[in-house]
């Protein structure tokens, strides 16, 4: 047996004038081999990198210090609006013995920043102007990977003056940091959630590693025809044949890993979804880097002694089995209609429960995996019926009647990245309607920008708002809630009718008017028990108000975001508590550069002068669709990679197919059939199966989509252009291989490739 192995070995690499051509192929089947184990080793390391996102997370969240703690640290959390996001900045002061932040070496003292390195990268490019302007202060440090959650938090923590933090209404006495991290099932739900992607994009790669591994089968065949010669029998074959494709997949697996580590810092780098995780991260559980270790050789042994099932090899000669045996679909339907029950009886359960989800789920992955297994059946049964047409027509079918089975398994793992893209992509598309652009009334005065402040700092922020050129309105409005005796929650903008003008068409008005928005007259309460807005303070102990009589109504269509309840002016005798004031600014120039003013103009307030839009839906429009844009763009790249990879199967094993048959396609071409024809033939070859793979992909993933939107209460939305490119990506595929076969083709025909070697 070790005879055996270590003369596949040798076969493999070499050691006679084929020297050349045998390392060329144990590159090829390395390199291929390497390639899918570099993408296989970051799949299995999600469940790594979401387990160090959270007990990150966990270690960031600050809990409250005890009353009797001498020395906490004081906090004020406020954010930094820009146009593609926030920044969020922790105001800080403390004590020698106050908490130390994950992430710092030591409390950034008053005016110093110390920044993620998001932030210091930002601030560093020509487009962090508005960060600057906005961050006043020094930068004395980043903050390490212990402070962040994601690589790409935009985080401050900066120093303040111990008296403005202590004073500061939103101020947190913080007496440490970090919290036990929750996962429960957290590794179980990612599972699921993403099971039928993984199985969608991973089976086209093991299918690629079979492939691979069959590099070269034709000269492989006749090494192993000559062998014989030296009396080795069929078991003793099996084992060279085994050694020769197992040093090329050791070594594939051994490039890989090293690739995947050379490159981990680099996956890393994208951003997706929002955030960029930590490279370092993808750390593969080692049952996971066993398996893949022990499941890619594996694979490639099995396919190289697979491909022995139908030859017998005999001295300096090769017999072909004449017509395989029909499939067998009994099992094939089983773990389709197994699948198809779990998904369908997850659907009419309709309730959106756990086990439904993974029964959901789990039903989604099998008729993926169905689907692959189906291809070949349903090809065979294809081409066994069709009759006639032209001659390149009647070569492929003909071929495809005697072997269908090859270019469908091939096939059957561009098919299953079809179905699972289009699958999610139906999801994406009818679970993320368009954003809705929201606007104000068209009577109400522009005003698209707020600045957040508090009742002590209102006239310093108008003084610096009013100061600046092009500012044509600028008006306070005061924050409370009251609490009525049944305990309904009702909130209350306290302003001058010029100020309550900009939240809602209110006609006529006077001083001393009450407005309501979204009360019904039956259903309002005589009197208030007022509290400042954000705050529990003041909900018991509060002054009292007295709803005035004459109470005016007020459209809701006719509100700007956000009003609702009352709007009360300032002759309303409402009592004044230091609750929050939203100051809204109104002038000349796009909301953005209005925006940058003024922020400019308070930077110097720091939480005390919190710049946003007075509409905010449209970044929370923003901020929600960018995850998912970009997930659909990484869906997308991640198919079109793995329908790369499937091309560059079926790529090699048309030139396999060419190379085998090539005494046969030289008759043809010395009988007089023009290249032509031959070429139209491997076009058809290859295209038959991907077309019915094509139709079998679509109808999957429609199929798939509805009762999982059916489950979710969501009607199901189609986008054809997306369908349509990832289809027509397929049937590209088949006429880029079939034109890059053409040399080989054309090499093989000629006439000289009859004679005897």
């Amino acid at each position: 047996m070790i005879s055996d192995f270590a003369l596949g070995l040798r076969l493999a690499v070499g050691g006679s004038r084929s020297s050349g051509q045998a390392l060329l192929r144990l590159a090829m089947t390395t390199i291929g081999i390497a390639l899918v184990v570099s993408v296989l080793l970051p799949a299995v390391s999600i469940g790594s990198v979401v387990n160090a996102r959270t007990d990150r997370s966990a270690a960031n969240q600050a809990i409250s210090a005890d009353p009797s703690d001498p020395d906490p640290l004081y906090q004020v959390r406020w954010s930094v609006r820009l146009p593609d996001g926030y920044v969020e900045v922790h105001s800080v002061s403390g004590g020698p013995n106050a908490p130390m932040p994950p992430g710092l070496t030591a409390l950034p003292g008053p005016g110093d920043l110390v920044v993620s390195p998001a932030v210091a990268e930002l601030l560093a490019s020509p487009d962090g102007a508005p960060l600057r302007a906005r961050l006043p202060g020094r930068v004395v440090g980043v903050i390490g990977k212990p402070g962040l959650v994601d690589a790409s938090d935009r985080k401050v923590w900066a120093g303040a003056p111990p008296e403005e933090t202590r004073a500061a209404r939103l101020a947190e006495k913080v007496g440490g940091f970090g919290r036990t991290p929750w996962k429960g099932d957290a590794n179980m739900v990612l599972l699921v959630v993403l099971l039928p992607i993984l199985v969608a994009l991973l089976l086209p790669l093991l299918v690629f590693v079979t492939t691979a591994s069959r590099m070269g089968a034709a000269q492989r065949e006749r090494r192993l025809a000559a062998v014989r010669l030296i009396g080795l029998d069929a078991r003793q074959i099996r084992r060279v044949a085994a050694a020769e494709s197992l040093l090329g997949a050791a070594a594939g697996v051994v490039v890989g890993g090293v690739l995947f580590f050379l490159t981990r810092q680099w996956l890393g780098s994208p951003d997706l979804f929002g955030f960029r995780v930590f490279g370092e991260d993808f750390l593969p559980p080692w049952p996971l880097v066993v398996l893949i270790v022990l499941l890619v050789p594996a694979l490639a042994v099995g396919a190289a002694i697979f491909g022995l099932r139908n030859i017998i090899v005999e001295p300096l000669g090769v017999v072909r089995q004449g017509r395989p045996a029909r499939r067998l679909m009994w099992w094939r339907w089983t773990v389709t209609g197994i699948g198809a029950l779990l998904v369908t009886g997850a659907s009419l359960v309709g309730e959106r429960e756990y086990s439904s989800m993974v029964a959901l789920t789990a039903g989604s992955a099998l008729v993926l995996v169905g689907v692959a297994v189906l291809l070949p059946w349903m090809v065979e049964r294809v081409a066994g019926r069709l009759r006639g047409g032209p001659p390149s027509w009647q070569f492929a079918i003909s071929r495809l009647q005697v072997d269908s089975g090859t270019a469908s398994r091939v096939v059957s793992g561009l098919v299953v990245v079809l179905a699972g893209a289009i699958m999610t992509q139906v999801l994406l598309t009818s679970t993320m309607p368009a954003a809705q652009a929201r606007q104000q009334p068209p009577a109400l005065p522009s005003a698209p920008v707020m600045v957040e402040t508090d009742l002590g700092h209102q006239d310093d922020v108008l003084t610096r708002v009013k100061a600046l050129p092009g500012i044509d309105r600028a008006e306070a409005v005061r924050k409370l809630h009251g609490t009525a005796e049944d305990g309904t929650y009702v909130q209350i903008e306290v302003g001058s009718c010029a100020a309550l003008a900009l939240r809602a068409n209110l006609g006529s008005c006077v001083d001393g008017d009450v407005f309501a928005v979204h009360t019904l007259a039956s259903e309002r309460p005589g009197k208030l028990r007022l509290g400042v807005y954000y705050s529990s303070d003041g909900d018991r102990n509060g002054p009292l108000w007295t709803v005035p009589a004459g109470v005016r109504d007020v459209d809701v269509t006719q509100a700007a975001w956000g009003v609702q309840d009352y709007l009360v002016t300032t002759g309303a005798a409402v009592p004044s508590l230091p609750g929050p004031v939203d100051v809204y600014v109104g002038g000349s120039g796009t909301t953005e550069a209005l925006s940058l003013r003024v922020a400019t103009a308070v930077s110097g307030l720091a939480w005390l002068g919190q710049v946003s839009l007075a509409d905010p839906t449209s970044d929370f429009d923003a901020l929600s669709q960018r995850p998912m844009q970009q997930f659909r763009a990484v869906l997308l790249a991640a198919s079109m990679f793995v329908l790369m990879v499937a091309a560059l199967s079926l790529l090699i094993l048309s030139i396999e197919q060419i190379t085998d048959r090539r005494r046969a396609l030289a008759a043809l071409s010395a009988a007089g059939v023009p290249l032509g024809v031959m070429a139209r033939s491997s076009l058809w070859q290859t295209a038959l199966p991907v077309l019915i793979g094509v139709v079998l992909a679509i109808g999957a993933g429609i199929g798939l989509s509805a009762p999982i939107l059916t489950l979710a209460e969501a009607k199901i939305d189609i986008d054809p252009p997306m369908i349509g490119a990832l289809a027509g990506a397929a049937l590209l595929a088949v006429l880029i291989v079939t034109a890059c076969t053409l040399p080989l083709l054309r090499q093989v025909t000629k006439v000289e490739s009859l004679r005897a070697e």
